[in-house]
């Protein structure tokens, strides 16, 4: 019920835009977050947005990333400027509902070269 998208390659100090989409006319979206794991590591938040808009970063990205949602279109995103070697991960979108079930969206492969 998550779709994921936006993946790619970049350049040190480019920019990219993650998507996720959240299908499922009865999907009400409380919490949404982006995590990602890189080769050989557990799986870590980048950044969280809570449904009244509050929002928190891991500190390796503040400044740097940003994580807007539409809940009209049931739609999460990270941009992520001036991308950093360290950045290269694979994201994965997720997202809570009221009834506190969760869900996990497909990862999108982001690899920034220098």
């Amino acid at each position: 019920q998550l779709q994921a998208s936006g993946g790619g390659e970049a350049q040190a100090g480019g920019s990219l835009r993650l998507s996720c989409a959240a299908s499922g006319s009865r999907f009400n979206i409380n919490n949404m977050a982006w995590y990602r794991q890189a080769p050989g590591k557990t799986r870590e938040p980048v950044a969280r947005i809570a449904r009244d808009g509050t929002v928190n970063y891991v500190d390796s990205v503040k400044g740097r990333f940003t994580i807007p949602r539409d809940d009209a279109k049931k739609t999460m995103y990270l941009q992520m400027n001036s991308l950093k070697v360290e950045d290269t991960a694979v994201y994965y979108c997720f997202a809570d509902d009221f009834l506190f079930l969760t869900y996990w969206g497909q990862g999108t492969q982001v690899t920034v070269s220098s």
